[in-house]
């Protein structure tokens, strides 16, 4: 969704993610409610360009005329073609004008899959859309992952084309050329609006009840209704709230002109946030009413009705600051050479079960069928390993006996007693089965350990000046034991470039999990009363998560966790590998 979050010296509060203030509140039920109504986290709107070198010659008395086709590859294989270019006629050396406009999600693993083809001349009069395939002769295919593309530091990818012989499956494919592909963000991407939004005199149903006011702010598309974009923190027991700034930028909502719907609510803990209000306006019209420093009244829609300018309140709309600036994207910072850094630790107290009973949170089926612990490691690893260049992991235990040794609440998950880094998400998968063999699963649940360990890790990574962002996941079964430890070491890894998920596995009640979460509003606060500078932990309880896939809800919070942190030190990406299109 682009880059929309609010701002304020500490951090930022976006779609996802919010920052700490003692008058706010934020909870799982307001983005489990966005994500009922179609958020799906970060949004960039990336163009992709193609060019070939030393392709195959399948033509005898001039070059071929090649054509790329693109695909997008779903996790069953199936192959969804995205884009065509045009026909480059007699070159084996091809740089195609028709550019791909694709969606870049961070917490999605987009495969892409090309294949070059030589287009026969007699079919070289019709159109693009109308070429039938099997009908043109196969020069060779490459495949790839976005991620891939827009991590290079000069967002520039160079794959190998080969060619695969269908009659004989067993022979190896033949290299045939280079294809190289080329991603630019949008200019709209980056164009971004910065509006403090203001209500006075919020009018609640129950006169005996406190508002705990947010707004939604959605982009109105004609054929599907709402598409919610951005909203604010929510504003603890007050009636007249200013919020911290949003930002919203263009490609989020179209044009200047684009009517946008604002619709304020009561939060509620339970998800079921009472509407307040609502007004209709364009950019243009939010600008108007900051020049006027007038304010414009909420509506409700009869319970009967559709016109909701039949139901005046006396509550208005007020826009205390509009302005439009170019801000620095997360994409800008990884063309900036920053990384992000996958790191795991896994829960192996007494509680899971034994590993070697089905019945077990750690038994390892012989089919194959990954338990959740297995299903977390992959999900998320998959994705965070394209933005780690060594690919190896730091990966802990905690809550187990190692072999004749006391309990450890981090031990490396690989069994060294000198480093805890293994080789790519297999490569904790194989530390994970074979520590199974090696502990004895005891208690209790101590994440503070684990947390200190990767912030350690983090601080060292900062005084070196190495431009990293960790990211630390936390799978466990059970309710933490040690809940003011753990809260310190959160409240001092928030300064650090770190941010926390955190899995719960299994029929427990992690209710008292979602504190870290800081879903009821209060700040996290250290045994010595020093509050979070920033909200770096996201909670999800395995179970909970439906009708968007567990990782996509997990990481939807990480580039924003990672903007409020660089904005908030005022730290700029490498302006020479930034990279924009109009």
């Amino acid at each position: 969704m682009g880059n929309c979050f609010s701002n304020e010296a500490a951090g930022q509060s976006s779609v996802g993610g919010t920052a700490f203030s003692q008058s706010t509140t934020s909870n799982v039920a307001i983005d489990c409610f966005l994500l009922s109504r179609g958020y799906r986290g970060l949004y960039s709107q990336i163009e992709l360009s193609f060019s070939a070198s030393n392709l195959r010659d399948r033509d005898i008395f001039s070059k071929s005329d090649p054509m790329l086709v693109v695909y997008t590859k779903g996790k069953d294989g199936t192959l969804e073609e995205l884009h065509r270019t045009e026909v480059v006629q007699n070159s084996l050396n091809p740089k195609w004008i028709h550019k791909l406009n694709i969606t870049y999600q961070f917490e999605v693993v987009q495969t892409l899959v090309f294949f070059v083809y030589d287009v026969d001349t007699q079919y070289q009069n019709l159109g693009v859309k109308m070429l039938k395939l099997d009908e043109q002769q196969y020069l060779g295919e490459a495949t790839c992952v976005l991620s891939e593309i827009v991590t290079q530091s000069d967002r520039s990818l160079i794959l190998d084309l080969v060619y695969r012989e269908e009659s004989t499956s067993s022979s190896l494919p033949r290299l045939c050329g280079k294809l190289t592909v080329h991603a630019e963000e949008c200019v709209s991407s980056k164009t971004t609006m910065e509006i403090i939004l203001r209500c006075s005199d919020l009018e609640h149903k129950d006169l005996f009840s406190r508002i705990d006011p947010f707004l939604v702010i959605s982009k109105f598309v004609e054929s599907k209704g709402s598409i919610p974009v951005c909203k604010t923190e929510v504003i603890k027991n007050d009636s007249n709230p200013t919020w911290k700034p949003i930002f919203l930028n263009m490609q989020q909502v179209g044009s200047k002109d684009s009517p946008l719907i604002i619709e304020c609510f009561n939060f509620n803990s339970n998800g079921k946030h009472e509407l307040i209000g609502k007004v209709r306006k364009t950019l243009v019209e939010l600008e108007k009413l900051s020049f006027s420093g007038e304010g414009d009244s909420l509506f409700l829609l009869p319970s009967a009705g559709h016109d909701y300018h039949n139901k005046a309140l006396k509550s208005q709309l007020f826009v205390d600051k509009f302005s439009e600036s170019v801000q620095q994207t997360f994409l800008d910072y990884l063309a900036g050479g920053y990384e992000m850094n996958f790191m795991v630790a896994v829960d192996f107290t007494a509680s899971n079960g034994n590993p070697r009973l089905r019945d077990s949170l750690h038994f390892i089926d012989p089919s194959g069928r990954p338990n959740s612990y297995q299903q977390a490691i992959i999900e998320v690893g998959e994705v965070l390993q394209f933005y780690d260049s060594d690919k190896r992991f730091p990966a802990w235990g905690f809550g187990a006996r190692p072999i004749d040794g006391p309990v450890s609440h981090c031990f490396n998950l690989n069994g060294s007693s000198h480093y805890c880094e293994v080789e790519g998400t297999q490569g904790i998968l194989m530390a994970y089965t074979s520590a199974l063999h090696n502990v004895s699963l005891a208690g209790p649940t101590l994440f503070g350990p684990v947390i200190n360990n990767a912030a350690l890790i983090a601080s060292q990574s900062l005084a070196n000046g190495a431009r990293k962002y960790f990211v630390l996941l936390i799978i466990t079964d059970g309710v933490v034991t040690d809940l003011q430890e753990t809260k310190d070491a959160l409240v001092k890894a928030s300064d650090l470039p770190l941010s926390i998920l955190i899995v719960g596995v299994g029929g427990a009640d992690f209710k008292e999990m979602e504190v870290l979460d800081a879903d009821k509003g209060e700040r996290l606060e250290s045994s010595t009363e020093r509050v979070a500078s920033r909200d770096i932990v996201q909670f999800v309880p395995f179970r909970d998560v439906q009708g968007v896939s567990m990782v996509q809800a997990l990481l939807a919070e990480i580039p924003h966790q990672f903007l409020t942190y660089v904005r908030s030190r005022d730290v700029q990406p490498n302006s020479r590998s930034s990279y924009q299109t109009a």
